[in-house]
């Protein structure tokens, strides 16, 4: 099999030659942005051999927003129109990606679900994460408005990466399930709504689409809050959750599992096999995973992003071992 051939065999619970292998990093400095920036997942993918390409939307993570100062003010959040640069500039990176390597290996793209679009955008024109849940306590009628036009604008997103920069999926990053910030009844009537909006319509243009349930804060989440979300790829953090990918298969009813290795990684400390085991215990635990779940409805990969610091040839130990089964 070619790696695009396996890689949708894999989606797809079908039988493959090998278990596809994927892991990604967020580029920093002038690799985030343009050119260099599509130069450097290039870089990347062709020397680790990596079966599938996830391009980061560095430089794009705050949705770009009016001045906010009170709750009223996320009335004011209108759609992106097609031409904004938000849009454009991402559907740029990723086509002239998909240009080069597309044929090769399937090709997806992160976007965001809309409420961490929002506190993305919050962040950047100056407000903390208290301030944005207290204006959702206040007045959650004006913040699910603004997640009405953030979804509109991150569903155009998703359309256009498909359509028009060739990707093959989104992969949807839904966070902020975590306990102590929403209750599931109100998770599921303020945040829900927009998650699925985007969602449904990545759907209409590609049924190749990936779910991210982020443990970016290293306090597991709700996680059945998005154990329905229609997608054809689950990915968690399993040790975050303490979830494990056989465990998975089950709780997200036998569709496809992306995971198995820890790659939290804070700025300080560096935590899971990925990092600190020999290419013995690396190549071992890999075997492993694949062993334990099956060569079916699998695809290896993080938790989440890895350290962009990592030693590729530790990446490439994991493709040999996956390639040996």
């Amino acid at each position: 099999m070619d790696k695009r051939t396996r890689v949708l065999a894999a989606m797809n619970g079908e039988k493959v030659d090998h278990v596809p292998v994927g892991f990604w990093f967020h580029f920093g400095g002038d690799e985030a942005i343009g050119e260099a920036c599509v130069n450097a997942h290039l870089k990347y993918y062709r020397e680790t051999d990596l079966d599938f390409v996830k391009i980061m939307c560095d430089g794009y993570f705050p949705f770009p927003l009016p001045l906010i100062r009170k709750a009223e003010d996320w009335n004011r959040v209108k759609p992106l129109e097609a031409d904004d640069p938000f849009i454009t500039e991402q559907v740029d990176r990723a086509k002239a990606i998909v240009k080069e390597i597309g044929s090769e290996r399937c090709v997806f793209y992160n976007v965001f679900a809309p409420f961490s679009s929002l506190r993305f955008g919050a962040g950047a024109v100056g407000l903390s994460e208290e301030q944005v849940m207290e204006h959702v306590r206040s007045n959650p009628n004006a913040v699910m408005r603004a997640l009405d036009a953030i979804a509109q604008s991150n569903a155009l997103l998703a359309e256009k990466l498909i359509t028009g920069a060739g990707c093959d999926g989104v992969y949807y990053c839904v966070q902020s399930g975590e306990p102590n910030r929403f209750k599931p009844e109100e998770y599921r009537k303020i945040v829900r709504p927009s998650d699925l909006y985007v969602l449904e319509h990545a759907n209409r243009f590609s049924e190749n689409n990936i779910m991210h349930m982020c443990g970016w804060s290293g306090e597991p989440n709700q996680i059945k809050l998005w154990q329905d979300y229609p997608v054809k790829v689950v990915n968690w953090a399993v040790f975050v959750e303490n979830m494990t990918l056989e465990q998975g298969r089950k709780f997200f009813g036998g569709r496809t599992c992306l995971g198995g290795y820890e790659t939290h990684w804070d700025g300080r400390i560096q935590q899971g096999i990925i990092y600190h085991g020999t290419k013995e215990e690396l190549q071992e635990y890999t075997r492993e995973l694949i062993l334990n779940h099956g060569k079916l409805g699998l695809m290896l990969g993080g938790d989440c992003t890895i350290d962009a610091k990592i030693d590729w040839e530790r990446l490439r130990w994991i493709v040999e071992a996956a390639r040996s089964l």
